[in-house]
């Protein structure tokens, strides 16, 4: 209840599989139950189990749960490109890889729902780009997405008309930072639903930020600091985050006071923190 990367680390070593990980907390055989308390579960009711997620900002809500669920997720695909099971998988076992604690299946989720409130019919080139834009996560920026549009060029070869495999992959490579021209429609559809867990109420944003720290754990705090305010001092200087009507209406106004609150406070913990010199290959920290 107070750490993911804890959690994956104790489910590992019990040999618990990624498969039975559902965002929060694992799923398990009965019969396994006295087992795992002998390694060090803590035995709690559902009732407290939930009072102790909640607090710690790890809980994450019922039906974003439902949505993320590999069995939805997978039912989600066949209907964008039925016969092509396989394909899905592929992309779902890369989306549910354990280093993931926010660009995971909820990720993946999260941005085809925000895909569809922007345009109920979200155009095919769209919502495949949605499925790749993250498929390959090291953390690079720039690489990561270069290599997820060569996933898709791989992948999609032969299933879709080969101008559309050329306009998923441009459009993947346009997650890299967010900058739409004024007359592309498909790129502001796929970048506002990139960036719309930004305009996350307070405690959404708030669970946003842990994952993304999470999932940087490795790299030290001042270089930590140092990188992501960089990200979003990138992101307020894009003066209108948002390329679509729609996409600005609903989250504009609550991003930019979630990124100008985080930004506060990293520029607060910065004054009072040793100066970091960070050798480390640059990184997205987003």
């Amino acid at each position: 209840d107070s750490s993911l990367s804890e959690l994956h680390a104790f489910a590992e070593a019990a040999g618990v599989p990624q498969r039975a990980f559902d965002l929060d907390h694992y799923d398990v055989a009965a019969e396994r139950y006295e087992e795992l308390v002998a390694r060090g579960a803590v035995p709690v009711s559902g009732r407290d189990l939930a009072r102790r997620l909640a607090a710690s900002g790890l809980r994450v809500p019922g039906r974003e749960r439902r949505e993320a669920r590999r069995t939805a997720l997978a039912a989600r695909w066949d209907a964008l490109l039925p016969g092509v099971p396989e394909v899905g998988e592929v992309l779902l076992d890369r989306w549910h890889e354990p280093h993931r604690a926010y660009h995971g299946p909820g990720h993946l989720a999260q941005v085809l729902r925000a895909a569809a409130v922007v345009d109920p019919d979200v155009p095919r080139p769209a919502a495949l780009a949605l499925w790749f834009h993250d498929a390959v996560h090291d953390g690079v920026a720039g690489q990561d997405e270069e290599r997820s549009a060569a996933l898709a060029r791989e992948l999609l070869a032969g299933l879709v008309p080969p101008e559309e495999v050329a306009e998923v992959s441009r459009l993947v490579v346009l997650t890299t930072h967010h900058r739409v021209a004024a007359d592309d429609a498909l790129g502001a559809l796929v970048c506002d639903a990139d960036l719309s867990i930004l305009g996350s109420d307070e405690g959404g944003y708030a669970r946003y930020v842990r994952q993304v720290r999470a999932e940087y754990a490795h790299v030290p705090d001042g270089a930590f600091r140092e990188g992501r305010a960089a990200v979003l001092r990138s992101l307020l200087g894009l003066g209108r985050l948002f390329a679509t009507a729609e996409g600005s209406r609903r989250w504009e106004q609550a991003a930019r006071a979630n990124l100008e609150r985080e930004l506060a406070v990293l520029d607060g913990q910065a004054t009072v923190a040793s100066t970091v010199t960070s050798t480390l290959p640059r990184v997205a920290f987003e």
